[in-house]
């Protein structure tokens, strides 16, 4: 079923039935009524309509602890392009691979746009969210009517860069799994790794 009651769709939204009726009265949301009255609201409808402290969120991430400037980079240019077009935003930062589903800005961010918190989500590319998931988060904005911008959209490198950087990023993580980040064995693999990764 579309359409619900107006207790129904307070619940849904999580705000108060006179919220409802404010939005009503704004042009913000338009009821259906039945023959005795009664107002119907569009379940759609009801998603699309954000609260008024919704957020635009700057979301940064890198991969380690030693990439702490590229972060601190990204951070800045979120930062001066959300200010330049006079948005409110909260920055959301994160350390972790780009296969990490639970990284925990990650989560918050899932959390914030499903509850219908967040108008826009500002990237610096789409590398900084996930690998093998970044259709689903950009699914997620669409249904929620959250505005995707993404600062630089250019693609640089072939397809066979793209690739042996995915790759070395897979064997990396299985191989900080398998025998600790900060291991002499880890940090030779990955040396190794990278080494070849340049030759390709």
């Amino acid at each position: 079923m579309s359409e619900i009651s107006i207790s129904e769709a307070a619940k849904l939204k999580g705000v108060s039935a006179s919220t409802l009726r404010r939005w009503e009265a704004e042009g913000k949301l338009i009821p259906e009524r039945t023959e005795n009255g009664n107002r119907r609201y569009d379940i759609g409808q009801l998603l699309g309509i954000k609260p008024d402290n919704a957020l635009t969120v700057g979301y940064a991430r890198v991969s380690s602890h030693e990439q702490k400037e590229d972060l601190e980079r990204q951070k800045q240019v979120l930062e001066i392009f959300c200010a330049t077009n006079g948005w409110s935003f909260e920055i959301i930062e994160d350390l972790g691979s780009r296969l990490n589903y639970s990284k925990r800005g990650l989560q918050r961010l899932i959390r914030l746009i499903t509850d219908n918190q967040v108008e826009r989500l500002v990237l610096t590319d789409t590398d900084r969210l996930l690998r093998f998931g970044s259709e689903l988060i950009f699914s997620l904005c669409e249904h929620f009517g959250c505005e995707v911008v993404i600062i630089n959209r250019t693609e640089d490198g072939s397809f066979e860069e793209h690739l042996a950087k995915d790759v070395l990023e897979i064997i990396t993580v299985f191989s900080a799994r398998l025998y600790g980040s900060r291991s002499q064995k880890n940090k030779r693999i990955v040396e190794e790794l990278r080494d070849v990764a340049s030759r390709l």
